[in-house]
């Protein structure tokens, strides 16, 4: 299974709002994690898993 990537810019849906990534980084173990900024402008880092691109 291929990671999907989101880019800094990208709209998406979290598990908790919808938000814009401002981060991408990877972690130890390889994987990629990516920092999501909400409309309050709280920063929390989530999985590919976890993200669904926001349609316009």
């Amino acid at each position: 299974m291929t990671d999907i990537f989101f880019r800094p810019g990208d709209d998406v849906f979290t598990p908790q709002a919808r938000g814009t990534v401002i981060d991408v980084s990877a972690t130890p173990s390889g994987k990629w994690v990516f920092g999501v900024e909400d409309a309050e402008g709280a920063v929390a880092y989530f999985t590919s898993r976890a993200l669904r691109l926001a349609q316009n």
